[in-house]
């Protein structure tokens, strides 16, 4: 049986977007801006160096993390406007 603490949180749940390329889109131009962004914080060149950009290996996958989720977080945003 389900409990009824498990039914008050899913009906709290906002609705989430399927996948399609506008999210790809989305999360994919937040992460290049934080890539671009990383070139600018104090020392980008710490541990093995990147062969094409300006920044460390561990600054670029930062910053991919980083750009994921803030893309995530304008996915859910936009959806919830019903923007998307």
């Amino acid at each position: 049986m389900i409990s009824s603490i498990l039914l008050a949180v899913v009906a709290s749940v906002p609705a989430t977007p399927v996948w399609n390329p506008t999210v790809g889109i989305i999360i994919s131009v937040s992460s290049l801006v934080i890539v671009l962004l990383s070139t600018k914080i104090e020392k980008p060149l710490v541990g093995p160096k990147f062969p094409i950009l300006p920044i460390s290996i561990p600054t670029f996958v930062g910053a991919l993390a980083l750009g994921h989720i803030i893309g995530i977080g304008i996915v859910l945003g936009l959806t919830n406007i019903g923007r998307l």
